[in-house]
């Protein structure tokens, strides 16, 4: 027999080797190779050390964020998320930790009356003084369960949660970066349509004023009626673009009210300074920094963090799990007996389970592991690629848009000039009305554009701090 015995400890053996083979996966490694700067001639000190409260010094605009940071509803479902995974860090603690649950029964028993313990129960009844009356079964009792973490995979699980609660605090920080850039910058959208919307409002009267006078020069047969007609509906036009405006200012302050989360606050602003907003100079620091102050970065790589450790997690399902079980309690056929001794009852048992047959499921859940790893560094990757390309992008735009706004400026002075001489010209006899109709469609024009320059160059100035990982702090 001893032989026997030695061959089933020996197949034994190989079949829980066999069991905990664990399939080859490939792995990827996350790239850093960031430029050194973003243009030859580089700042090291970045902006986004600046209080967005400072950066953003306009109290009516201070006061939007602040509402839309206590409201938003975007951020406060983000929060809840937040919530949901410091609960799961409790959840998986509690799984590597022992459990003792309290257990009580108790029912009638009756066996039917042709078998060994039925015809013991009439036995019973028919001789009472042998036992007990009252046939039952009636327990109380404690038991004892752990899994042994030999291979750490509870721990990890717990380590990958916890990770997980830091990735989302991140997010978090990411959705208030990105409110807090979108009111600013609906915000300056909506002073630069105040803007435009005065510049109608004034050119409206002065395209009424210049049409009284082609009447009566009309009337004095110096013009036809078709000078007439072409001023008219230049001013109609004019008069037109008014509702266009008004619409624009509607939806602009409707999406600050949604940022915001309220439905009716009042968008105080004081539109008369838009043109004096303070342009500072940008301080964007080297690439290497958004990997500390992105937020949506630092969520990718504490993401892939998480992801490596469910790999480890993932692997231990091949290996063989250990677990203790006890118990201790009371239980008898009669309530009355339970606080004897005799009715003491208990167990202690180990127990060694591994795969054996049919390891479909967890080979699949090991390669998913493995593969939402390398995905969350190829999304890492992705990340950085996307800050980095973005704080270009706002660069360029912030020194385009400067240089652009200067011209314009120097181009609006030179149009409104322009029209103050087709005037003159044109009521001296000097100029066609055409002259003037052209000069005073390009001023409004020039200074319409001029307008929305310098709301694109605000809109850098947004877009820079946020592409770089301000405002969250």
């Amino acid at each position: 027999m001893k032989p026997i015995a030695n061959y089933i400890l020996l197949l034994s053996i190989i079949l829980w080797m066999a069991a905990c083979k664990v399939p080859s996966i490939s792995n990827k490694q996350e790239s850093l190779n960031l430029p050194a700067n973003y243009t030859p001639i580089q700042d090291t000190m970045n902006m986004v050390k600046i209080p967005w409260r400072q950066y953003f010094s306009d109290a009516n605009l201070i006061a939007l964020i602040d509402t839309a940071l206590q409201n938003n509803q975007e951020l406060n479902i983000i929060l809840q998320e937040i919530e949901m995974s410091k609960n799961e860090i409790l959840q998986r603690k509690g799984e590597y930790k022992p459990f003792v649950n309290l257990k009580a029964g108790a029912g009638p028993d009756r066996a039917a009356k042709y078998t060994w313990d039925g015809f013991s129960e009439e036995d019973l009844k028919a001789n009472p003084d042998k036992g007990p009356k009252y046939i039952g079964d009636f327990m109380v009792g404690a038991y004892f369960s752990w899994e042994l973490d030999v291979w750490k995979k509870l721990r990890n699980a717990t380590k990958s949660a916890a990770i997980k609660y830091s990735a989302a605090v991140e997010g978090k920080n990411f959705i208030v970066t990105n409110i807090i850039a979108e009111i600013a910058a609906s915000y300056y959208e909506l002073m630069a349509l105040d803007n435009q919307l005065d510049i109608i409002q004034q050119n409206i009267l002065l395209q009424s004023n210049v049409l009284k006078v082609i009447k009566q020069q009309k009337e004095a047969a110096k013009v036809t009626q078709l000078a007439v007609n072409r001023f008219e509906a230049q001013l109609l036009n004019t008069q037109n673009l008014r509702y266009q405006i008004n619409q624009q200012i509607i939806e602009t302050e409707n999406k600050i009210r949604f940022l915001t989360g309220k439905y009716t606050p009042t968008i105080t602003r004081n539109s008369a300074k838009f043109s004096s907003i303070p342009m500072d100079d940008m301080q964007t620091g080297i690439p290497s920094q958004l990997l500390v102050n992105r937020p949506d970065i630092r969520q990718a790589e504490l993401n892939i963090a998480a992801a490596k450790l469910d790999v480890q997690v993932a692997k231990a399902n091949f290996y063989p799990s250990f677990s203790i079980q006890a118990g201790l309690g009371f239980q008898a056929f009669n309530p009355f007996y339970l606080v004897r001794p005799a009715s003491i009852l208990y167990n202690l048992a180990g127990d060694m389970v591994a795969p054996l047959v049919n390891k479909n499921a967890i080979t699949a859940t090991y390669y998913n592991a493995n593969a939402q790893q390398i995905q969350a560094i190829y999304i890492y990757e992705q990340t950085i690629l996307t800050a980095y390309t973005e704080v270009l992008n706002q660069i360029a735009k912030a020194d385009n848009f400067k240089a652009s706004y200067e011209m314009k400026s120097k181009e609006v002075d030179i149009l409104l000039q322009s029209v103050a001489i087709s005037n003159n010209l044109f009521n001296s006899a000097r100029a066609d009305y055409m002259e003037v109709l052209l000069t005073q469609r390009e001023a409004l024009e020039s200074k319409m554009e001029l307008i929305e320059i310098r709301m694109k160059q605000l809109s850098s100035k947004v877009n820079i701090y946020r592409a770089l990982g301000g405002g969250w702090g």
